[in-house]
């Protein structure tokens, strides 16, 4: 579970992270991130049904609530990360989702630096 300093929550962040973060997309996944260095890093998901039905869509926000949290340990502070999951997340398993989640940060992050050395 994440702690409420680690979520996103008003639709003005998760627009401005959309908006003017570095993207990534993956099969099951597609990730926005954008520094925020004066925070903890807050995590924000987007699951639509199109996923599937609300059982569906809670299972996969679940398993991507946890692939977030084993990732805060790596970055505990400077982000402001989306996660939109896609309609092929309704099938995967959690290691697939963990590794779609995963290769999109490290994606973005990459991005990020590369837009800003000094991270």
């Amino acid at each position: 579970m994440l702690a409420a300093r680690n979520r996103v929550r008003s639709s003005a962040d998760f627009s401005h992270t959309v908006r003017s973060g570095a993207r990534s997309g993956r099969r099951n996944v597609v990730l926005y991130a954008v520094p925020n260095p004066a925070a903890p890093t807050r995590v924000g998901f987007i699951v639509s049904k199109a996923v599937g039905n609300a059982v569906t869509r809670n299972l996969v926000k679940r398993r991507l609530r946890e692939a977030a949290a084993q990732s805060l340990a790596e970055n505990p502070t400077g982000l402001d990360i989306v996660v939109r999951a896609l309609p092929p997340a309704a099938a995967a398993s959690w290691a697939q989702l963990s590794a779609d989640y995963a290769g999109a940060l490290c994606a973005c992050l990459n991005k990020l630096s590369r837009q800003d050395p000094h991270r």
